[in-house]
Order: structure tokens, then sequence, then C-alpha cells
């Protein structure tokens, strides 16, 4: 396997951060670390005795500028009636791997959320669904495999919204994540870290950030090295043929134009590398001419994934009531299954080597406007197109009309496909403060997709907060949401170029996945009990017709979507937050029920028997746990010393014949420790950092290779110690 090498990782960094060297060693005018919750930034330090008066007052401005802007591009993101739940900066440290947390598992902490295989999130009964955005900017979606495209350590703060959302936020809903990274508020400096642990984990990452007048930047790199890339599919301590290399860049520069103007750059690089692990002990299921006796442990099935974004944005303000962004993005994606040519065909009868592609390029406009002190309407606009492509190149053997195979000789079929697609959306809202405690946001969106279906929506949204006192807040939502079919999971399999084969499926075969369209209720109430204590209850509903699921259907882990003609999702949640000085924790519980009913698209993934039985019951969604719980602590003492902690349980997901049981509950606990020394003059500040990753080395079962959609078996993550240094400079 060809590894990614850190050398090239570092050349990388030096080839984005050249153009800015200059601007970096130009004398600081930064500003000081903001507090992470609202980005609100410390006094300027004073200026040097040599420095001209004017020079101090320019800071100042260009430090007020930035704050006026942040607050502005905070206007166009209303969040009124839905759930909420925020990461800060020193949240994200706390995690046991600090910022070389994965953002998946950074989610996870979230009430109503579920982990699965291949590194998937599951909020609120959804299967994936979940938007990102950086800098309130929508980032399309790369083709979903199991490695992660974003991480945490570019991040600032995290908001994760639930719910009801209001209008502005459309496509993917069960979640809109929004980052907002470091830069503005860093001064000039930067860290470079370098982790290494059990199970061959290493890491090496590098980061630099600040200001210079009116220019803001921030750039990390990463490169990551483990035996454990895909979750092990045996209860075994250690994975066979399971190394991954994963390389990931992240820029972000800003420039203020003048004192209500500015324009920014996010850029953004992910190289991942992955094994595919391999299970001891199969038997071969086909026969192949002169292939000797073939070893399931020693198969060399391979996966590569690669990402790339660009967005440019210039935000603005005009006056004190009209406040817009626009931004424009390209993103390119693909991922390439590469099979074990011998070992995929006498163990699957189909070995097929498929790249997935996916490049999208669009718009995306927000605007605020404050008619007066009691409404504020928003508008704006979302447009996209796409290029879809898969080319796949497969080797099977004949069979007869029984599946059964005929010759021992295998055929060549190359099955490619070219879709191109165009998705848009406009809406408007308006936020109204009926009374001192009670505020109204209503508004509309249309949306319209054309891939392999042409299909569009008008969707209602209404969201009402109401301050019942100072230590209670209620809030409800209705929205219409309109979901459109992930393209990049658009299974284009020709039925008639495989029939005859041991990859034959039905003629009856229906590969037009439908837009999903849902009413989602959300009610919830958060208490402060007291200064240090919040808690929180929320509880939803959603109606859904032609719920949208995915599964692994074949061979490799691509990921392919279908349709049930209705659903059915409900479940709440409660939460607790505890924030006093070194003292700071976290909780929360969530019951969900997810169902579906009849499968319309992509019955030919299934088994008769099975697509029978869903066509007359309502079943549980695979991915559905009725029972999820996280938790979390911390203690710091003074600015030197961290303890933390943190916990992750789950009833299980569903399993069996038609997702009719469940696997057995499981617990994860992590702990770490942080220590930071100052070492003095010419070695400045060093971090150190302790990591146990599921300390009691539980073995738990994410999935056991049942239920529907499920391809293969993936136990949780065994016992593994990492020790990272950060030397600050």
């Amino acid at each position: 396997m060809t590894r990614l090498r850190p050398s090239r990782v570092a050349s990388a960094i030096a080839f984005l951060l050249l153009p800015l060297a200059a601007a970096a060693s130009d004398p600081p005018e930064t500003v000081a670390q903001a507090g992470a919750a609202d980005n609100a930034a410390a006094p300027a330090p004073a200026a040097p005795a040599s420095s001209p008066a004017t020079q101090q007052l320019q800071r100042v401005d260009i430090v007020g500028t930035r704050q006026r802007l942040d607050a502005a591009r905070n206007t166009l993101l209303p969040e009124t009636g839905s759930t909420i739940y925020r990461f800060t900066r020193q949240d994200l440290s706390n995690l046991p791997l600090g910022d070389s947390t994965p953002i998946n598992q950074v989610i996870l902490q979230a009430p109503g959320v579920v982990q699965d295989s291949y590194g998937q999130l599951h909020v609120r009964g959804d299967h994936s669904n979940i938007q990102y955005r950086i800098n309130g900017v929508v980032i399309p979606e790369a083709i979903s495999g199991f490695g992660q495209s974003l991480e945490t350590r570019f991040a600032n703060s995290i908001s994760i919204l639930t719910g009801a959302l209001p209008a502005q936020y459309g496509y993917r809903t069960a979640a809109v994540i929004d980052i907002r990274t470091k830069g503005d508020s860093l001064d000039n400096g930067g860290s470079i870290s370098v982790l290494g642990g059990s199970r061959g984990y290493g890491e090496t990452n590098a980061e630099v950030g600040g200001t210079s007048g009116r220019l803001s930047y921030f750039f990390t790199g990463s490169w990551l090295h483990n035996n454990v890339g895909i979750e092990n599919p045996t209860p075994a301590s250690s994975a066979i043929h399971d190394t991954s290399g994963q390389a990931k860049a992240f820029g972000y520069v800003s420039y203020l134009l003048d004192a209500n103007s500015r324009v920014s750059v996010l850029l953004g690089d992910t190289n991942n590398r992955f094994e595919i692990p391999n299970v001891p002990g199969q038997e071969p299921s086909f026969m192949l001419q002169g292939a000797p006796n073939v070893d399931s442990s020693n198969l060399d099935a391979r996966q590569r994934e690669r990402n790339r974004f660009a967005v440019v944005t210039y935000q603005a303000s005009v006056g004190d009531k009209l406040d817009y962004q626009v931004s424009l993005f390209n993103r390119w994606t693909d991922l390439h299954y590469q099979p074990d040519p011998v070992g995929d065909l006498v163990f699957n009868g189909i070995a097929a080597d498929i790249t997935r592609r996916n490049s999208a390029s669009g718009v995306q406009a927000d605007a605020s406007y404050r008619l007066n002190d009691s409404h504020t309407v928003r508008t704006g606009l979302f447009a996209q197109r796409e290029t879809f492509t898969v080319d796949n190149a497969s080797s099977v053997f004949p069979a007869d009309e029984d599946g059964n195979q005929t010759s021992n000789v295998p055929i060549q079929i190359q099955d490619n496909t070219r879709i191109n697609g165009r998705l848009w959306g406009v809406y408007v809202q308006d936020e109204c403060n009926l009374t001192k405690a009670l505020t109204l946001n209503y508004g509309l969106r249309y949306d319209k997709v054309n891939t392999v279906v042409d299909e569009s929506q008008l969707s209602p949204r209404i969201g009402l907060v109401y301050d019942v006192s100072t230590d209670l807040r209620l809030h409800a939502g209705y929205s219409r949401y309109f979901t459109p079919p992930p393209t990049e999971k658009i299974d284009t399999t020709s039925v008639q170029k495989f029939a005859g084969t041991t990859n034959a499926l039905p003629s009856d075969a229906n590969t037009a996945v439908k837009s999903e369209r849902s009413n989602y209720y959300d009610v919830g109430a958060a208490y402060q009990l007291t200064p240090q204590i919040t808690v929180g209850i929320d509880g939803y509903y959603r109606s859904v017709q032609h719920l949208q699921d995915e599964g692994q259907f074949g061979n490799a882990l691509i990921f392919s979507a279908f349709n049930y003609a209705k659903g059915q999702i409900s479940g709440f949640e409660l939460s607790t937050t505890y924030r006093d000085k070194g003292l700071s924790g976290y909780a929360s519980l969530s019951f969900t029920r997810a169902r579906g009913k009849t499968v319309e698209t992509g019955q030919f993934n299934f088994d008769p028997d099975e697509l029978a039985y869903i066509n007359s019951n309502w079943v549980h969604l695979d991915h559905e746990q009725r029972l999820s719980a996280s938790g979390g602590v911390a203690y710091r003492w003074g600015d030197s010393t961290t303890l933390s902690s943190d916990v992750l349980y789950g009833s299980g997901l569903r399993d069996g014949f038609a997702n009719t049981e469940h696997l057995p509950s499981y617990t994860q606990i992590n702990l770490a420790a942080e220590r930071s020394f100052d070492l003095g003059a010419g070695l400045g500040k060093i971090s150190g950092r302790l990591a146990v990753l599921n300390v009691f080395d539980r073995v738990y079962e994410l999935r056991d290779g049942s239920g529907i959609g499920v391809g293969a078996p993936q136990f949780g993550p065994r016992r593994t110690f990492v020790v990272g240094l950060t030397k600050y400079f």
C-alpha cells in the first residue's frame, strides 16, 4: 500500500503559507483570544512605546470592525424555534484527543446523535442528511465512505441545530453543523503537534494564524496513520489488513475592505487511503479457473477518498439596517474502490473496480433587513450545478436463472454512468417580536431539483420562542422539509448489463430515488436551574413521504440510496450542562423511534422475502437506536492542568431479518490528562496530553452484518493509548 508521507503534507503547508510569510513577520496587530461562545474579543494590547498613537487607534478600529462584521454575520443565521447545542473552544479542548478528535466524535456528544459503522452519524432517527457550514456558508457534501473530510482543529466553536429549522435552512435538515473557524480571534503564532500511540496511531499536525492590519489568516495541515482505519469486522484486539493514511489541509483568509465589508476565502483538501479489513476463516462461494486456494485473511482490497473545496465570500453591512453575504463555491470529490481481483470473485461472485466522482459549483446569498424594532426580514438563495460520474469495471461469472454459476471463467462488464444535476432554492422569512418575551419567525422556501428526478416543493416554516422568565425559555416549531436524493448515492447499476451473471438484478428494479417530503414538529424548554446548571428537554415528531435511507448493498464500501413509501420518526431528549470556574460537565439522554414501510425504489437490493415483509409491515430503520446517552466532565487547575472524561452509551442498532432485532447495548469510557509547561525564554510554552480510549477495553458490536442495507460486521474501538506533545510559537 502506498502510504502518505509527512514530508508531502509539510511541503503542501509550506506552499500554502508562502504568500503570508511577509505578513506574518510584520509587527503584531492582533486580537486577543476570543470567547468561543460569542466571538467577543478581549481589549487589544497596548501599543509599544515607540508606536505612534494613531497605530493603536487603527488597531482598535480594526478589532471593532471585525466584531461588528462577526455580529452582522450572526444576524444572517436565525435559530428561532430550533434546538441548539454548542461546543465552545474550551469544550473542544476538553475532549480526550482535543483538537485531534474526529469531528464525528465531537458531534456524538450532542443529544440525539447515534454512532454507526464507517464513521456515520444519525441525528434524531435520520440516516445522515447532515448539512455542514463553515462561517455560515454551506459546504457541499462529499461522497461518503468512512473518512472525515472536515477537522475539529480548525474550529473555534461548533453549533448543532436540529428540529424545526427556519426557512433559511434547506436540503440536509436532520442537523446543521455550523463551524466558526479560528483566525479572526488568534494572536500571531501557531503550534506543531506530534501524537503517537497503540494500534499504529501516529499523527503530525501544524497550524499558524493571526492578523496583520486588515488581514486575518489561519492555516492548518495534518497527517494521520493508524492500523484501524475502518472498524474491525472481528472482535479481535487487532484488525487484519486495516492500515490507513489520511492527509488534510485547511486555510482561511479574511481581508477587511473597509469599515463595513470584507472578503474571505476558505480552502480545504482531504486525501484518505484505507485498506479494507479482512475476516479470516471464510469459505469461497464461487470457483475461478486457475485460482489457487484463497485465504480470506490475505485479501488486498483498498479504498481512496478525496475531497477538495474552495469558497470565496463577500460580506457587507449598509447602514444599521441591511447585512448581506454572497458566496461562490466549488467542491470536487471522488471515491475509488479497488477490489482484490481474485478474492472478491471467489467469495462474492463479482470483483468491481468502482470510481465515483462528483463536482459541484454554485452560489449562496443571504440578506437581513431590519424594518423596525419588531420586524427583521431575511431572504436568500442557493443554486448549485453538479456532475456525477461512475466508472464501474466488473468481473462476474455467467449464471443461470436461479443465480447459479455456469462457468468458472469470468466475463468483463463496463457499466459507466454520467448524471448532470441542478439544485436551487429561495426563501423569505420574517422574525417578529410580538412582545418583549415572545418572538415569532415565519417564512416560506421553494426548492427544485433536477437529477434522475425533476421535483420541487413550497415549504412553510414557523417557529416561536417564549421567555417565560429570565430562567425559563420555551420554543416550538413546525417545518415542511424537502430533501432531494444525494446525487452521489444514487445507484446507477444497469439491470440489463448484468442479466445472466452472478450479479444479476431483478428486471423490475427502480433506481430513480425520490425526494423525501416531511412534516416536522418540535417543542422544547431550557431552564437555568442555578447560575451553573442548565437543563433542557425536547420532543419531536416527523411524518414522512418517500423516506430516504441508505445501505451498503455490494462488497464495495459505498452507500446507495433508496426510498420507503412512508415513515414515522419520533423521540425526546433530556440534557444538562454545568459550568463553574474550573469544573464543567454535560450529560444527555435520548429516546428515538424510527420506522418505515414499503420499499418503493432500489428494490433490487433486497432479498424477495425481506422485501415482501417490508411492503406489508412497518419495520424499524436499521439506524434506529432506542436509547442513547452521552456525558463528560472536565476539571482545570489554574491555567496548566486539565483532567477530562467522556462516555457514550447505546442500546444497540437494529439487526436480523427486516431489522426485527437489535444488537446488545454498549458503553465506552474515555479519559485524558493535559498539562502545559512554560519552559522560559527560547523554548516557550509546551503542552503534553495522555488519552486512553475505551478505558475498560469493552468489546462491543456496532453491526453484525445482518439487517437492511448492512454489508458486514463492525466492532467498536478497543482500548487505545495516545500520547501527544504540542509546541506553541
